[in-house]
């Protein structure tokens, strides 16, 4: 009977593969059991010495709109197996995302072709077996059934505001969830679903804008109108810009700006990255690197983060302290430079094989209690940033980035607002800004450029270095 199960779950899911489901995704997914039964038949299929499959079913629903008005609505179904095959000590991983027999055969044995043709890996370990992970709720019906509907309903809201504002508004709002199986053949086993949700507007007006961005696994923790209406002041204070000279300014970050710049040192607390000499860190860890008022952790766990509670291979994952009021103090490990350091691997390994290592994708930067209105109301005269971007590394030992401002900066005098400025270019070092931090906001979930999930507060940057006025 339990085998005739299983056969009729797999043919209810033969040929999905890739599927465009048009414009509803509501409800669309695999069941535990039919992602557990694909794993199964590559593991059978598999004749290496150990094989690991990676399996993330994905839906995912977008509508867009520009000009004021709703231009696209799409949505997709993707399924991406990934197997990793071990050979006599050489490693090697190849994909597919079809789930037929002869198509799950062809993916395990080319990924021990491939790895028959790799040199062999001395830091190659052996697969792990069951692990025990503390349980993550990142999963949220209201957020998976999320219809076109019910997007272009809170789309066509905000439009009609920027309409009535004769101001034009442009941005996305997204809805969907991931379904993520990891097994291998020592027995592991570990499953992840969670949600997600997004919203971005931009308002524009002849010569200013105003941008706000938010998202979260809750869709109902997203407020299109506060956002869009959060963009529309922005637009509206910053008609006529006024250059300013560029130089030394006191910068108020709001939280998506400090995202952008601070996210920048994830990979510095990566062990590889210190072992290779690429880190900032090198030299300078347990001494005051930033302020005392600076305390850094990697959390998954954490209420206002996402992410699945285990590794790239399985591992673990744990809350990890970063920098101690100013002091780096701990690095991220992986399971092989766990060996090479003589210490615990900490769960933060990427899917092998790659050449990064490792690196903490959940940062979690403690806050303080004061808004941005109390920082601008404490500044005499200062840049008040939206938001960063184009931002690239100029210099990566003292971590100086270049980057711009954009979508609503603002001079302050004397404790105000007193008019939006023209964007500028920034030269700035990660480390001299983080150790002239003066005032911090409450830590909450930003939403920038950065693709990783990130927990920081608008923060008030004394010395900021401003080094030229923009031509956006």
């Amino acid at each position: 009977m339990a085998a005739k199960a299983k056969k009729s779950r797999l043919k209810r899911v033969k040929g999905a593969g890739n599927v465009r489901l048009g414009a509803h995704v509501s409800g669309a997914h695999f069941s535990a059991s039919d992602l557990e039964d694909i794993a199964e038949s590559i593991l059978k299929f598999s004749e290496a010495d150990e094989t690991e499959v990676e399996i993330d079913s994905t839906v995912e629903a977008l509508t867009r709109f520009a000009n004021n008005t709703i231009h696209q609505n799409v949505a997709e179904q993707t399924l991406n197996i990934s197997v990793r095959a071990v050979l006599d000590g050489r490693t090697a991983r190849a994909t597919t995302n079809k789930i037929d027999d002869e198509s799950l055969r062809r993916v395990a044995a080319s990924a021990m072709s491939l790895a028959r043709n790799e040199p062999k890996s001395p830091d190659l370990l052996p697969m792990l077996r069951q692990q025990k992970y503390h349980p993550v709720a990142h999963f949220f019906p209201a957020t998976a059934a999320a219809t076109p509907m019910d997007r272009a309903r809170a789309v066509t809201r905000v439009c009609k505001m920027a309409g009535a504002n004769k101001q034009t508004a442009a941005g996305i709002f997204s809805t969907g969830f991931v379904q993520t199986l990891l097994t291998n053949s020592k027995g592991l086993l570990a499953r992840h679903d969670y949600t997600e949700s997004e919203f971005s507007i931009t308002i524009l007006e002849e010569k200013s804008s105003g941008w706000a961005k938010a998202n979260s696994p809750d869709v109902a923790e997203i407020d299109p109108e506060v956002l869009a209406a959060s963009a529309s002041r922005k637009a509206a204070a910053s008609r006529e810009p006024r250059e300013l000279k560029p130089g030394h300014y006191t910068a108020i970050l709001e939280p998506s700006a400090a995202l952008d710049l601070v996210g920048s040192i994830f990979y510095d607390f990566s062990a590889t990255a210190v072992m290779d000499k690429r880190s900032c860190l090198n030299d300078r860890m347990d001494r005051k690197v930033v302020g005392e008022n600076i305390t850094l952790w990697d959390d998954v766990y954490h209420p206002l983060q996402l992410g699945a509670p285990w590794d790239g291979e399985g591992m673990p994952r744990q809350k990890v302290l970063l920098i101690d009021h100013g002091v780096p103090k701990n690095l991220v490990y992986s399971r092989a430079s766990a060996k090479k350091m003589k210490t615990k691997p900490t769960g933060h390994g990427f899917t092998l094989p790659n050449d990064f290592g490792e690196a903490p994708m959940n940062l979690v930067f403690g806050g303080g209690d004061s808004s941005v209105e109390k920082m601008i109301a404490s500044t005499e005269r200062g840049v008040l940033v939206t938001r960063l971007w184009y931002i690239r590394e100029v210099e990566p030992y003292e971590k100086v980035l270049t980057g711009m401002t954009r979508d609503g900066t603002f001079l302050v005098e004397e404790g105000k607002i007193s008019s939006g400025i023209r964007n500028f270019r920034f030269n700035q070092s990660v480390l001299a800004a983080l150790s002239n931090v003066e005032m911090l906001g409450p830590a909450v979930r930003g939403a920038g450029e950065e693709a990783f999930e990130m927990v920081v507060p608008a923060m008030k940057i004394n010395n900021f270095h401003f080094s030229e006025v923009t031509k956006f």
